[in-house]
């Protein structure tokens, strides 16, 4: 049976390594390449970070692009600051040397190349914001016919986002910070007839990361890949956090797991609600998952982690 072609494209928060290292689990996936784009982080670090993940896992011979797209709408510096923790984290450096490569081309063009290069239609995982997709449907409106679908990570529906007011004023806490990065890029690739399937806040705000999921994370370190995800998760565990970009990469490999539902929607580009992903009669058609079963989640993710 061939594998099922997938071209990730993350940002750089801690989940965003975590969703990487689940990608890499799957038996049945061909990674083509990763793309990481400067949001939720800091560029050079979370691209190092990526590689010496790659190491790591021992497939270094994934490619590795650093986008150069810029949102619209930054996130905090205390967000993107994490990006330096992890490359820092003594288990991504026991060697001097990275030998994931590093492609020489933007991101953004390398999402074009890989695309008109595939055999066949490629599945975007995107756990960051949309613009290196916007960006690529502009400047190659062919490669659309070569998405299968994008699997993203993204929105919020019918509960509040996650843009808080006190870190943006003037806005109304209804948009989710993927979207809210760059409103304008979600909303063009709202235009494609790309099949899209969302895990946004209202399935995520179902499924946290609890201190009884780090420690049985810690209790199989043995598995250098359970000793990163733990390190990765304690470095979070003060804050409340969910399994936002794991929480959308199982569905890779275990679709059976979740239920999807249909919404028509539009993406609000300006004013308080600028990034927001309004439900709205005769909208875009999407799918939403909308339900998941969590503990088959969390054995799911252990079990792939304990290697």
């Amino acid at each position: 049976m061939s594998k099922q072609l997938v071209l990730m494209d993350h940002d750089g928060g801690v989940d965003d390594y975590l969703a990487t290292m689940l990608l890499v689990t799957m038996d049945h996936i061909e990674i083509l390449g990763v793309v990481v784009t400067p949001a939720d982080c800091y560029a050079q670090p979370a691209v190092s970070a990526t590689r010496k993940i790659l190491d790591l896992m021992g497939v270094s011979h994934i490619p590795v692009a650093e986008s150069t797209v810029r949102g619209i709408n930054p996130f905090p510096r205390l967000y993107r600051r994490d990006s330096f923790v992890v490359d820092h984290f003594p288990i991504l450096n026991q060697s001097e040397t990275i030998r994931t490569l590093l492609v020489s081309e933007p991101g953004q063009d390398f999402m074009v190349k890989v695309l008109r290069e595939a055999p066949e239609p490629v599945t975007l995982l995107v756990t960051g914001p949309l613009t290196n997709i916007a960006y690529a449907l502009d400047k190659a409106p062919d490669i659309e016919a070569k998405i299968q679908k994008i699997i993203w990570m993204g929105g919020a529906l019918n509960v509040p986002g996650n843009v808080e007011k006190n870190w943006e004023p003037g806005q109304d806490g209804s948009a989710e910070w993927n979207a809210y990065w760059d409103a304008i890029s979600v909303a063009r690739v709202w235009q494609s007839q790309i099949e899209i399937v969302m895990c946004s806040l209202d399935l995520t705000n179902n499924v946290p990361v609890t201190s009884e999921i780090v420690r049985k994370m810690g209790r199989q370190r043995h598995d250098p890949i359970s000793d990163l995800a733990g390190q990765c998760y304690a470095l979070v565990i003060p804050q409340d956090y969910y399994f936002w970009d794991v929480l959308a990469t199982a569905y890779l490999a275990r679709p059976e797991l979740y239920q999807l539902r249909e919404w028509e929607t539009e993406i609000i580009t300006t004013g308080s609600s600028q990034g927001r992903t309004k439900i709205v009669s005769g909208g875009r058609k999407i799918y939403a998952m909308d339900q998941v079963d969590k503990e088959a989640f969390y054995t799911y993710i252990l079990q792939q982690w304990a290697r």
